[in-house]
């Protein structure tokens, strides 16, 4: 058969290796070609992609899968910060290093040695075992003062002293000079005893500052003045009890409009309506017996300056009330009272001396002394004066 002929039989020249086609039709001579093997390992290629640009054509060359390629570790010991950007790239080197052993699990942490303090800086001494801590927010509340002095056995009354008793004794000359004049020039003492009388006894019961009731105490005061200075002697005394009524009325309504919690306003009504009361009650210097507020002042104020002597307790207590006697004795015989200003002292005196027993309650502070222990005197001892000059 010619090759024309067996071209025509075989037109795609499918190569038969083993002879299975053409059954035994002779082939032209060709040189021998070994079979190929069905199957050989391929190295992955990615899926042909046309590059946008001849920059951007890469080829692959990446490793096989041949497990007989194991990659050396190489160890690099640590860089310093600053070289990490010259060496973020480092070329293989021959050979290798065994991988770095691990750290073993460490131990409980050793206590770091301290150096001793410095002479400049001397460490904190550490608290007396009998002293007092600092006082904190949460667990034990702070000690007041009163309860440290009654812890130590020492006494919580400190009485106001001889200052405040000195500023005493010269405010119950004014009002016994007042009193002498006239009932206008007794105003000016009086209006200065009511703002004292206001502001001591809100501080004396730790409110401070309090303004608004200090001034609604002592508007109550003008107003009571006033009101007894227009209707005269005869309802002088109707006067201060109708303005007393109506500033309690009024500070009820106003600590009803209060935002406070009910403690924070039932203290506040408390000592507002007190301090109202006090300063009130002190215009009855305006509506007693000229004479009774002469003789009752001299009284008070020899008997604040005889308990401000550093004497016993008993003893200051019973030279302080005869001194208020003497005193009455000695002014009523300066006025028209005469022998009958001895009763009319010793019950201004007795008022005085509660007057300075309530200023010195609880660990005053010095504030307190020099306001609620100057006033309270004056003020607590007017009713007696009021009372027992208009029965003498």
């Amino acid at each position: 058969m010619s090759d024309d002929q067996y071209n025509q039989q075989d037109p795609y020249n499918q190569h038969d290796p083993y002879g299975q086609q053409g059954y035994g039709v002779p082939r032209p001579a060709q040189a021998y070609e070994p079979p190929q093997q069905p199957y050989q390992q391929q190295p992955y290629q990615q899926p042909y992609q046309e590059p946008s640009n001849a920059q951007d054509a890469q080829t692959w060359e990446g490793q096989t899968w041949d497990t007989r390629y194991q990659p050396l570790v190489r160890y690099e010991p640590p860089q310093p910060p600053q070289a990490a950007a010259d060496t973020a790239y480092l070329p293989q080197q021959a050979g290798a290093y065994p991988l770095p052993p691990e750290v073993p699990n460490p131990g409980p942490a050793q206590p770091s040695y301290e150096p001793p303090a410095s002479p400049a800086f001397p460490a904190p001494a550490a608290p007396a075992p009998d002293s007092y801590s600092p006082p904190t927010t949460m667990g034990n509340p702070r000690v007041t003062d009163a309860q440290r002095a009654r812890a130590e056995g020492r006494s919580p009354i400190i009485p106001p002293g001889v200052q405040p008793a000195g500023l005493t004794v010269v405010l119950a000359l004014l009002l016994a000079g007042g009193a002498a004049v006239g009932p206008y020039a007794l105003l000016v003492p009086l209006v200065i005893l009511q703002a004292v009388t206001a502001a001591g006894w809100f501080r004396l019961n730790g409110m401070w500052p309090a303004r608004q009731g200090i001034a609604l105490a002592f508007a109550g005061a003008l107003v009571a003045d006033v009101a007894v200075l227009a209707v005269g002697d005869e309802h002088a005394l109707a006067a201060i009890l109708g303005t007393l009524g109506a500033w309690v009325l009024l500070t009820v309504v106003l600590q009803l409009r209060s935002y406070a919690g009910a403690d924070e306003r039932m203290q506040g009504l408390m000592a507002t309506v007190a301090s109202a009361s006090l300063a009130i009650i002190a215009t009855g210097n305006l509506a007693a017996v000229p004479d009774a507020v002469t003789v009752g002042a001299l009284a008070v104020a020899a008997a604040t300056l005889a308990r401000a002597l550093p004497l016993p307790g008993f003893v200051s207590v019973v030279v302080a009330l005869a001194a208020g006697a003497g005193a009455g004795v000695a002014a009523g015989g300066l006025t028209g009272i005469g022998g009958q200003g001895a009763l009319l002292g010793l019950g201004a005196g007795v008022c005085a001396l509660i007057g300075l027993r309530v200023a010195s309650y609880d660990y005053p502070s010095r504030f307190v002394h020099m306001t609620a222990g100057v006033a309270l005197p004056l003020t607590v001892a007017v009713p007696a004066i009021y009372l027992l000059g208009r029965a003498l």
